[in-house]
């Protein structure tokens, strides 16, 4: 049966393979983190054959609020907006305005001086000597270009980020400007790092098309897609549905986050700063299952074709070199190795019983430092999306955990 956002619901969760017990347990753990205390309100969407399973929410969309969390709650995604970023892209690479190993200068000139950092003297001013060459785009996409984020005091380049203030900026093109005054965080394509890549893939996509990034978005994806309330923004007729953002209190309790990494939360009711690639969306889970489900069909929905399924399957290929996977090193943030990569725009499990992971090879995911993340399984045919707002801690990534182990404990009979 069809229900509003454009969803499909199976009738019984048994015809797409799942043990209805094991979906109790799933929901009685996202209950249970209301019940708890740990989050205000909690949505699960879980698809397989392009038909949900299970889509349940918890709670309220405030601490404060008496009425239920309702599926249409908008939720900050934060750097889920990355993929979409990335689709962006592709819609323009499939379309020959950009190649994969063209030099991001071509694009962002910014950055063509920019040299590598090599170490700090004692005064603490970085060193720099020359990069051996420009990034690509691909390395653009894949966190391996060299840039830092300014939101992770981990290194010397990513403290100068915050000096420098690239995220404060005013405009992408200004982010640009503050960001290749900084130096490469490593020779381009010798190390992974999360970073402003996907905002400036934003400033990309501007530069190549002529219009807003937003625009850009609403005009290829979101419209084409269905997807009526992902924006940069809220509407009038959408604000009453944002649901309320929340960190821990140190108590055990939780208080109304004020900012981000050290970043003012937008009001979303006003226009952001920029359109960042990086992490300016809201949206509903409806809204982004069909975005999920767009990609584990190769790139089309209800008639819509988004990219080729040749492009979503490059996306999924990992385009960090293998040689840096199989260097550990601890600036990457989370367990990337020869079993786990990053593709073009999403992490990608390459070897899941190497990565002790119960996801399907192939499964393509990523989460949003508000408390959302969501996988793309497509051996098994499933997506699940995840939204609650807990800033990122070990709380949420724990609950990023225990759902991943859940569903897949639920799905008692795959071949179906």
């Amino acid at each position: 049966m069809h229900e509003p956002g454009g969803l499909t619901f199976s009738t019984a969760p048994e015809d797409l393979g799942f043990d209805r017990r094991g979906l109790n347990r799933l929901k009685a753990f996202m209950a249970g983190m209301v019940d708890d205390g740990q989050v205000a309100g909690a949505t699960a969407l879980l698809m397989r054959h392009g038909q949900v399973a299970a889509f349940e929410t918890f709670g309220h969309p405030s601490l404060d609020a008496a009425e239920p969390l309702t599926r249409d709650a908008l939720f900050r995604i934060y750097s889920m907006t990355k993929p979409v970023a990335a689709v962006a892209m592709m819609i323009l690479f499939e379309e020959g305005l950009w190649a994969l190993d063209d030099p991001i200068t071509t694009v962002l000139p910014e950055f063509a001086a920019t040299g590598v950092y090599r170490g700090v003297d004692d005064k603490g001013v970085l060193l720099t000597e020359k990069a051996r060459r420009a990034p690509t785009l691909r390395e653009l996409m894949s966190h391996t270009s060299g840039l830092g984020y300014g939101l992770f005091d981990v290194h010397p380049v990513e403290r100068a980020y915050r000096d420098a203030s690239v995220l404060g900026a005013e405009s992408l093109d200004e982010l640009a400007r503050r960001a290749a005054q900084v130096p490469f965080m490593f020779q381009p394509g010798g190390e992974w790092f999360y970073s402003i890549a996907a905002d400036l893939q934003g400033l990309v996509v501007e530069r190549l098309t002529g219009q807003a990034f937003g625009d850009f978005l609403q005009g290829r994806i979101f419209a084409p897609l269905g997807m009526v309330d992902t924006a940069f923004q809220t509407r009038p007729d959408n604000e009453d549905r944002l649901a309320s953002i929340y960190s821990d209190d140190g108590a055990g309790g939780l208080r109304e986050a004020t900012h981000i990494f050290d970043q003012p939360i937008n009001d979303y009711r006003r226009p952001p700063r920029y359109q960042g690639g990086g992490g300016g969306l809201l949206s509903t889970a409806a809204d982004y299952g069909r975005f999920c489900q767009m990609i584990l069909n190769g790139g089309s929905l209800d008639g819509v074709r988004i990219l080729t399924p040749e492009t979503v399957a490059l996306m999924g290929l990992n385009a960090v070199p293998p040689d840096v996977l199989a260097a550990p090193n601890a600036l990457r943030l989370l367990p990337f190795g020869p079993a786990f990569g990053f593709g073009l725009g999403f992490s990608v499990v390459l070897d899941p019983e190497a990565h002790g992971a119960p996801e399907g090879r192939g499964t393509l995911s990523w989460g949003g430092g508000g408390g959302t993340w969501f996988w793309i399984d497509p051996e098994n045919d499933l997506i699940f999306i995840g939204l609650t707002q807990r800033l990122a801690d070990p709380v949420s990534a724990e609950f990023r955990s225990r759902a991943r182990t859940l569903v897949y404990q639920a799905l008692t009979h795959p071949e179906k």
